[in-house]
């Protein structure tokens, strides 16, 4: 048993007694903070979900909640499976297209053009992780947002979206951050053609 001075020490005698058979760390000192991603050092290794449906369930020991759902769900921060990882849409040109490349994380791809039937396929993991490593270039995140120069007539514009960023550039707007970013594309981007 925790040894304290007085009515402050046997609460918190009685709180980190609570608290270890719950798993859990006390209020009566400073605590290891939990390592991104995982639980508190000392503590088991359990998986507490966050989904908002999920209920929460008292086992017998009534200091211990656990939470159940019905779904799992990947670590913070990884990708799902199909999520899009980049989307480039191409408008403009004498003939007005408007044509869209989208890239999974898992590398497969899908380019749309015109009325033409949609064309997939599929990036190497080598050259996905080029892609990624260009889109997460710190380089990259300074790109413009908007075109800094003077439209070209009938040029092209490029809407450029990853992670919720959106970069348009126009004809002869591409930095080399962008330009890597281009280079890494399946096709080199979407089709300029009708």
């Amino acid at each position: 048993m925790v040894r304290g001075r007085g009515v402050r020490g046997k609460w918190c005698g009685a709180l980190l007694l609570a608290a270890v058979l719950a798993g859990g760390a006390s209020a009566c000192g400073p605590e290891t903070p939990p390592a991104p991603g995982g639980p508190a050092s000392g503590g088991p290794t359990s998986e507490v979900s966050t989904s908002p449906t999920a209920e929460p369930t008292r086992t017998a020991d009534a200091s211990a909640t656990t939470t159940a759902t019905a779904t799992t769900t990947a670590p913070p921060g990884e990708p799902q499976p199909g999520e899009v990882l980049v989307e480039v849409v191409v408008n403009g040109g004498l003939a007005g297209v408007r044509n869209q490349l989208v890239v999974h994380y898992d590398g497969s791809w899908t380019s749309r053009s015109g009325t033409k039937p949609p064309r997939t396929g599929q990036q190497t993991p080598a050259e996905v992780a080029e892609l990624r490593a260009a889109l997460e270039d710190p380089a990259y995140a300074h790109v413009p947002n908007r075109p800094t120069g003077s439209p070209i007539a009938d040029g092209f514009q490029y809407f450029i979206t990853y992670r919720h960023r959106l970069v348009v550039s126009g004809d002869g707007e591409r930095p080399p951050a962008l330009q890597r970013v281009f280079a890494a594309l399946p096709e080199g981007g979407p089709p300029t053609s009708p």
